[in-house]
Formats: C-alpha cells, sequence, structure tokens
C-alpha cells in the first residue's frame, strides 16, 4: 500500500535550494565539484541520499551550517538517490547548468528560495522501506496577472539585483 507523506523542507528565508535526483555515489562529490567550480566564494551544503548499501545520507560543503541542514532535510525527506543543496551568496541561476550537466543528474524537480514542500510515496520493496519524491510545492498560488506598476517592479529588480543592464 502507497503512502503519500508532505516533507516541509526547513531552512532560513536567506538561502536558496536545489532539489534533484541522481543515481550513484560519486555524485556528492560531483556536485560540489559544479557548485565549487561555478560560484567559487558561494557557501553551501550538499546531502544525497543513498539507495543502497549502507544507505547513509552522504554530506558534503564549505559550510558546516548548510551542510548540517542539506543532511538533516534529505534524512527526512528519505527518498532514494535524491539530493538537496542549500546555498547562499549565489543564487541557483548561478550554478543550475552546471549542476544538470552533472553526468549523474537524472532530473531537477525545483530551484528556489520559496518556502518548499516535497511530496514523497512511501512503499515497502523487497521487505524494506522504499521513498521516492512525487513532485514539490514550490512557494504559493498567483493572486492575479500582472499589471503595468508589476511589470515595473520586475523589470526594475532584475536591474537591482545585477540581472539586466541599467
Amino acid at each position: 500500500m502507497v503512502e503519500i507523506k508532505i516533507i516541509e523542507i526547513e531552512k532560513p528565508d536567506d538561502v536558496n535550494i536545489i532539489i534533484g535526483q541522481t543515481h550513484f555515489i560519486k555524485s556528492i562529490e560531483d556536485l560540489y565539484e559544479a557548485m565549487v567550480g561555478s560560484v567559487p566564494n558561494a557557501k553551501f551544503g550538499i546531502a544525497f541520499c543513498e539507495a543502497s548499501g549502507a544507505c547513509k545520507v552522504r554530506c558534503e560543503g564549505n559550510d558546516e551550517e548548510l551542510k548540517k541542514l542539506a543532511a538533516e532535510n534529505a534524512f527526512r525527506i528519505g527518498a532514494g538517490h535524491t539530493f538537496i543543496i542549500f546555498m547562499r551568496d549565489c543564487y541557483p541561476i548561478n550554478v543550475l547548468n552546471a549542476i544538470k550537466n552533472v553526468q549523474e543528474v537524472c532530473r531537477i524537480f525545483c530551484a528556489t528560495a520559496n518556502p518548499t514542500k516535497v511530496i514523497v510515496a512511501e512503499e515497502e520493496i523487497k521487505g524494506r522501506k522504499g521513498r521516492g519524491i512525487l513532485g514539490v510545492i514550490d512557494g504559493f498560488v498567483p493572486e492575479g496577472i500582472e499589471e503595468e506598476k508589476d511589470i515595473e517592479w520586475r523589470k526594475s529588480f532584475l536591474r537591482e539585483i545585477g540581472y539586466k543592464l541599467r
């Protein structure tokens, strides 16, 4: 009997996350290298849920607080071959292509700073508990369609944070 669970990601508001799926134990080191190679000064923590063997949550990173957050959230999600990256001093847009280009990465579920919940399915496999991510809830429902003042705000914001020319 499949059981559906919703796991809330616990994180500070100023932290961005990427949640994805990969397939091999060396992913933790390859994801570390992708992060460092993309934004050398970024602070981050990565956790990867091993799906066979010892079934450990493997952790790496260059910031102890973010490594701990990644490990705790990954353990609560508990879905095999999934990873979560917590980051500061960079945005997902700075690292997402590098993460997607890691050979073992199969998919990205989200890249966000929003409040996030992960929807998992749990089922017995060969006498043991197994879990997989069905999807994520990323942020909130739209409250309307943008108007002229909203377009002006969006364009101004992108320039303020340096993603568009002044």
